[in-house]
């Protein structure tokens, strides 16, 4: 029988990315999702046929945070998170033969707004605000599960950079149309990781069954919002940016239904755990990065 992987809201921009290298390193991957030819969340039977037997599960589920903080998408942001973490724990509960890891899905926007030293799990600071309360409710539902077949891994992923989807096409188009200067002052913090480091990182923590608990997802060498945006504009060809001071970034994100704090908060986040362990990024560098992914 083949190996297999189950991956939990696997459709969109990183989703498709694992199901591909997955599927070349030879697992037979099964997707939970909303759209119709896949294994449907309200399926219990379907998810726990699934689920049995398996090596690996990695939740990716929940409702995109590109959007406006109205009552109604605040809502739904954190129940997409907390239903869907809810049913893959009731679902392994029932498994005769569960799987062996759990890999959920967090967020480094869980740390607080820093720009004067970087957030390590173990010295984090966690943060207050919106944001926050996501992580903090999509964490405690994951980890009030008690299963002791299954390992747990919580992964607070910073922003995911990638060829294709994901917050690369906004950027390359701010910088196409003269708008790649700073946003904000320029000072804060911008923590991101490519999206193959990203899935190294889960086939690194799959082999290492004395690894549970919380892991920062994120390059080890941050930089500020300048730097990113420099460094843009030079892989881009473009030697000028028009600066979006924060009230015009105010007016922009009303207009095209979005929040602010996307890019100005502060996330400053190093992968302390990763590397202490051993795990080695193959991009390290932003310039490495962009490279790739531009």
């Amino acid at each position: 029988m083949m190996r297999k992987v189950i991956l939990a809201g696997g459709t969109g921009f990183i989703g498709e990315y694992f199901k591909t290298k997955f599927d070349e390193l030879g697992y037979d991957v099964k997707i939970i999702s909303r759209q119709p030819q896949y294994i449907s969340w309200d399926d219990t039977s379907g998810i726990i046929e699934a689920l049995e037997g398996a090596e690996l599960l990695v939740n990716l589920a929940g409702k995109s945070v590109n959007c406006r903080y109205n009552e109604e998408n605040k809502k739904e942001i954190i129940n997409s998170r907390v239903k869907t973490t809810t049913i893959l724990g009731e679902c392994i509960l029932a498994c005769e033969k569960p799987p062996e890891v759990w890999m959920n899905s967090s967020t480094a926007t869980i740390y607080r707004h820093a720009e004067d030293r970087p957030m390590s799990e173990e010295n984090g600071e966690i943060g207050s605000g919106f944001s926050v309360d996501v992580a903090l409710h999509w964490e405690k539902t994951f980890f009030a599960y008690d299963l002791p077949k299954t390992r747990k891994v919580a992964l607070r992923t910073a922003i995911v950079l990638g060829k294709e989807g994901g917050v690369m096409t906004p950027y390359r188009n701010l910088v196409k149309f003269g708008l790649g200067g700073i946003q904000g002052t320029g000072k804060q913090k911008f923590s991101w990781i490519h999206i193959e480091d990203l899935l190294q990182i889960v086939l690194f923590l799959k082999g290492r069954e004395d690894l549970s608990g919380v892991f920062n997802c994120s390059s080890p060498n941050p930089v500020t919002n300048q730097e990113l945006m420099k460094s843009l504009r030079t892989e881009m060809n473009k030697s000028f940016g028009l600066p979006a001071p924060k009230w015009i970034l105010e007016i922009g994100s009303a207009m095209i239904r979005t929040e602010t704090e996307l890019v100005l908060k502060s996330r400053w986040v190093i992968p302390e755990r990763l590397e202490r362990e051993g795990f080695t990024f193959t991009f390290n560098t932003l310039h490495k990065t962009l490279q790739d992914v531009l």
